[in-house]
């Protein structure tokens, strides 16, 4: 199960991020990826999530833990 989600997290990587782009400089990609990363957490809406993102829906699971 854990290597299914961390296979789906690079093919969304590739697709989203990688795919069509060129990098110059390493530090260029890395800005560029941490950039992603965040976009991915913190704003990018998940269907499987019930359409929140993954930060949201993380918070709204652990408030209805308490």
């Amino acid at each position: 199960m854990i290597n299914a989600a961390a296979e789906a997290t690079f093919k969304i990587i590739q697709t989203e991020f990688i795919k069509k782009r060129h990098f110059i400089r390493l530090e260029e990609l890395l800005r560029k990826l941490y950039d992603y990363v965040n976009w991915f957490n913190y704003i990018r809406i998940h269907g499987t999530l019930e359409y929140l993102s993954p930060i949201e829906y993380k918070l709204k699971l652990l408030k209805n833990l308490c």
